[in-house]
């Protein structure tokens, strides 16, 4: 009997051990189920917030994109029409040269770095290039790279042996519309033109004549400075220009190459045939305004006109007299010397002046 009240006892015991566990074991259940549901939505309210951010920046970007393309567009667009108006909105700081384009003010901007790095070492001479230093040191090296196949002469440059080649293929493009003279290059054109327009436009500074080339003033200069840089190797005497030079040096060649062919006399220059020729022609071209008396030569007349002026500016050293020419004075010293330097050829006899030998010729031996 006691037995069966212990074993009564020990079921009631479980029964309501195993009630309690299970009531606790289902109140677990449903908190974790509570907790699932509230971790699950917590989540896609933040997967939500997370798109709905996402797509404003997408959004956000998308607008500054489209708008950066559209500003791209605009500024590539100005440039063509800068170029049309000529707008120019980029300025150079150092120097105040404006471009309508960023990339012209950019190259621009080399000038004023390469100028101070381009710099000749032997003179200091600056250059905005590296290719004008280089031709620039062609001048102290002396290297002529660029050298004319026909007759071998030597060019710093590749134009100027271009200028060089039309000597020989006799090419001169560039014509006088006044005159029809023609040149190899324009700017002589340009030069010669100053004849027909009679612009003169170098002064000299101490007598004020003018002068329609550089070079014409330069030699007169030498007038004033009594500079005489050409000199003749056999006689010592000394002229202002080198075609005067070259000239004289005929006289001890004894070269004759201009042929009067009325009379056959022969002469070293051709001005002097010219002037002979008037011998023939009986033309004399200066007249004086005075008395009309004409004259074959200028100096003629220039010698003339000091006879009405009373001008005897050629006196001899020995007696005091005056003459009006030099030659007159020449020809008188003559009579003090003794000197008879005009032979006749057919007799042998002797005069002091060219004249007197004439006469004589005339007189004696004409027939």
């Amino acid at each position: 009997m006691l037995e069966c009240l212990l074993l009564c006892d020990i079921k009631l015991v479980l029964t309501l051990y195993l009630s309690v566990f299970t009531s606790d074991l289902m109140s677990l259940n449903e908190e974790s189920q509570e907790l699932n549901e509230t971790d699950y939505k917590d989540q896609n309210e933040k997967l939500h917030d997370f798109k709905t951010e996402e797509k404003s920046i997408s959004c956000s970007q998308t607008k500054k994109t489209s708008s950066q393309i559209q500003k791209t567009e605009t500024t590539n667009l100005n440039p063509n029409r800068r170029i049309h108006t000529g707008e120019r909105t980029y300025t150079c700081q150092q120097c105040g040269k404006s471009f309508s384009r960023n990339g012209d003010l950019k190259t621009h901007m080399k000038i004023h770095i390469e100028k101070k790095l381009l710099i000749c070492p032997q003179c200091g001479n600056c250059f905005t290039k590296k290719k004008y230093l280089t031709v620039h040191m062609r001048t102290h090296t002396r290297e002529k790279p660029f050298t004319c196949p026909q007759c071998g002469k030597g060019f710093t440059q590749k134009k100027y042996l271009a200028v060089h080649v039309k000597i020989h293929t006799r090419e001169k493009p560039f014509t006088c519309p006044q005159c029809g003279n023609s040149f190899t290059q324009k700017k002589y054109l340009a030069v010669h033109m100053r004849i027909h327009n009679r612009e003169k436009f170098f002064t000299c500074p101490q007598c004020g004549k003018s002068f329609t080339f550089k070079g014409r003033l330069k030699t007169h200069m030498r007038v004033h400075t009594g500079e005489k840089p050409f000199t003749c190797p056999q006689c010592g005497k000394s002229f202002t220009q080198k075609k005067c030079l070259a000239v004289h040096l005929k006289i001890h060649i004894g070269e004759k190459p201009f042929i009067c062919l009325q009379c056959g006399k022969s002469f070293t220059f051709k001005e002097k045939l010219n002037i002979h020729m008037r011998v023939h022609t009986g033309e004399k071209p200066f007249t004086c305004d005075l008395c009309g008396k004409s004259f074959s030569l200028n100096n003629g007349l220039k010698g003339h006109m000091k006879i009405h002026t009373g001008e005897k500016p050629f006196v001899c050293d020995q007696c005091g007299k005056s003459f009006t020419q030099k030659n007159c004075l020449k020809g008188h010293i003559r009579s003090h010397t003794g000197e008879k330097p005009f032979t006749c050829k057919q007799c042998g006899k002797s005069f002091s002046l060219n004249n007197g030998l004439k006469v004589h010729m005339r007189t004696q031996h004409w027939r």
